[in-house]
């Protein structure tokens, strides 16, 4: 009976992650760049049933040889392995803002590759993002709306001191009196990133390239922004699905409940 609780637990706490990466991609169903998760749910390893017995052999000293009889496998619950995300390219919509930045992936040299803008966090290190919706500081700096820093391939922070400016397809940005080249990181397997927050990434295992460096095609679209790849109609759908398993596995532990209060306060009283 025991086991039963544990498999009904563990399919409660499983859909309530998933549950929350719907609820995550919900909520930034309208941030540019925004790459949907997808919650990965996975059965813990299967258990081996055998019925063991002894067979009497009719001999003169009566021996009893083990037997086995093979009866199936038995599933002990599931968890959440993992959060995988979507990084597909995203609709681009027009915004009519200088400071708007989408970045749109042509050509990769790798399946699972793809570009990002380089930005520096709070800490002064590097870090990868695809929200593009960049402003101007008070210092007159390219900076993301969380104040991070947007990088030049030089590794500076660009500084045009105005929205006052030109970017080409390239990634030139051309101000008054100034000109640099954003920083555009070529990474070749995107599952080798993590999520931090503030729409950055972090690269766990790798190297960042340049995308000059890897041949990777891009064009960098002013004025306009990369939508998320979230479905909404979707995300609503297996919120729905998760509610709906959450609430059948809390019966099942309920009735495993009564089951349990019955055998104490009943069966045993009778002993």
């Amino acid at each position: 009976m025991l086991r039963g609780f544990y498999t009904a637990a563990s399919g409660m706490i499983a859909q309530q992650r998933h549950q929350e990466s719907v609820s995550n991609n919900i909520a930034n169903a309208n941030t540019p760049g925004y790459k949907a998760d997808q919650a990965t749910l996975r059965s813990f390893p299967e258990m081996l049933i055998q019925q063991m017995g002894s067979k009497h052999v009719p001999t003169r000293k009566g021996l009893n040889l083990p037997t086995s009889r093979f009866i199936g496998g038995l599933n002990t619950g599931v968890y959440a392995q993992e959060l995988v995300s979507d990084f597909s390219q995203g609709s681009i919509r027009e915004t009519d803002m200088s400071t708007d930045l989408a970045l749109e992936n042509g050509t990769m040299p790798d399946e699972e590759g793809s570009l990002f803008f380089v930005v520096e966090n709070e800490d002064g290190e590097e870090r990868l993002t695809r929200n593009g919706h960049f402003t101007i500081d008070g210092e007159g700096y390219l900076t993301t709306n969380q104040g991070h820093f947007v990088l030049s391939n030089n590794g500076n922070p660009i500084q045009p001191n105005g929205d006052d400016i030109t970017i080409s397809r390239d990634g030139t940005i051309q101000a008054d009196g100034m000109e640099a080249q954003l920083n555009i990181a070529y990474i070749n397997d995107v599952n080798n990133l993590a999520k931090e927050g503030d729409d950055l990434y972090t690269l766990e295992e790798g190297q960042i390239a340049t995308a000059a460096e890897s041949g990777a095609d891009f064009q960098v679209h002013q004025g306009f922004l990369e939508g998320s790849t979230v479905d909404e109609l979707k995300s609503m759908e297996e919120m729905m699905n998760a509610y709906r398993s959450f609430e059948q596995n809390q019966r099942v532990l309920k009735t495993y409940d009564e089951s349990m209060g019955k055998a104490v306060n009943e069966i045993a009283r009778l002993g």
